[in-house]
């Protein structure tokens, strides 16, 4: 292979530039600088006086994990693709040759942010830049969760009941920590139904449940413009209803806040009358009754708002490949925080483009 020279380098990267290169758009639109006081007092960097290695900019790490997150990308896979991708290397500002993170040390930077709740803090500096912009949270929330699937466990009725009571692995598997290591005892089994079709004469069918493994993520958007304003990460099994109080945020500039019938309950009711939010959420079918007409039409009609929530899970889990492929609920957060935030990245970014075309 022949050896490519400076110049040569230089136009393949003008190449990349004008045939838009997606990593250059998100670097003039997003200002990650704005991160950096949250990362260094988050991290507590030394002044260096100690001597070591330096670390790597806290900035250009995070930027790293962004990046991870929006292509579902695992760390060691990620410290081949920095040194392989060339617009992954301009949008992080390494120089082709020199030295870049390697899996340990993106690990070890995603959890020493886990550690002291730093991702909580930097998804809510998002959301201030987003409001700085004109981005309020208007129109209103829609509240939703999604189940993200982690590696199914194969455990005997004995160790799934001490799961259950929960005991830690480390008390499951005594005088086995390797496989102790490789289990997650904070993810849960629940059930998924899914709306089965009529048969061919019109005839309704029993809905289909469906056994899913791993955590639950639940979201408040904004209805306006679709951003994810607050995110909760619990274990599969957690009910949605009680997850509303968690997600519903008191800055939306709308009293309004639609759901789907698992968050109606006489409490979540009261609740939001008590913060002064108007419920928008599905009613219940009666019991051995027909659902009444005007009820049926309510319930349409909050669907075709409600509906833009999926759209928000239907990106990270198709687009981003959302997974977990991590072990405890404390990283599965870490990666669900993140997926958010690249999210509402990604949002921000068709906002901004939308803007210039109009």
């Amino acid at each position: 292979m022949r050896q490519a020279g400076l110049f040569g380098l230089s136009d393949h990267m003008k190449r990349l530039s004008a045939d838009g290169d997606p990593l250059e758009v998100l670097a003039r639109i997003v200002d990650f600088e704005a991160f950096r006081p949250t990362l260094v007092s988050a991290l507590g960097y030394s002044d260096g006086t100690k001597g070591g290695r330096p670390p790597y900019d806290p900035v250009v790490m995070l930027k790293v994990l962004v990046l991870a997150a929006q292509n579902n990308v695992a760390d060691g896979r990620m410290e081949w693709l920095i040194r392989d991708r060339l617009s992954w290397l301009r949008f992080l500002g390494f120089d082709l040759g020199a030295a870049t993170p390697d899996a340990n040390t993106i690990r070890m930077f995603r959890e020493r942010l886990t550690a002291v709740g730093a991702l909580d803090t930097l998804f809510a500096d998002f959301d201030r830049q987003l409001k700085a912009r004109g981005y309020l949270p208007m129109g209103g929330q829609i509240v939703d969760a999604t189940l993200v699937a982690a590696p199914k466990q194969r455990n005997t009725e004995a160790e799934k009941a001490a799961v259950k009571a929960g005991r830690s692995a480390a008390e499951i598997w005594p005088d086995e920590p390797a496989r102790a290591r490789q289990k997650d005892v904070d993810a849960r089994w629940t059930l998924k139904f899914a709306k089965a079709r009529p048969t061919a004469d019109g005839k309704p069918q029993p809905d289909i449940a469906i056994p899913s493994f791993g955590y639950k993520s639940s979201i408040a958007i904004c209805r306006t413009f679709g951003f994810i304003r607050k995110g909760k990460v619990t274990d599969g099994a957690r009910y949605d209803g009680r997850m509303l109080r968690d997600v519903v945020t008191s800055d939306n500039t709308a009293s309004d806040v639609w759901a789907d019938t698992a968050y109606r309950s006489q409490s979540n009711e009261r609740w939001l009358k008590a913060q002064g939010r108007v419920s928008r959420i599905h009613r219940r079918k009666p019991k051995g009754r027909p659902m009444p007409a005007h009820v049926r039409r309510g319930n349409a009609t909050k669907s075709r708002v409600r509906a833009r929530v999926e759209h928000v899970f239907a990106h990270q889990k198709a687009v981003m490949g959302l997974f977990i492929r991590t072990i405890g609920i404390e990283r599965a957060k870490a990666k669900i925080t993140l997926a958010n935030l690249a999210f509402n990245i990604h949002r921000l970014i068709f906002h901004e483009r939308r803007a210039a075309m109009g």
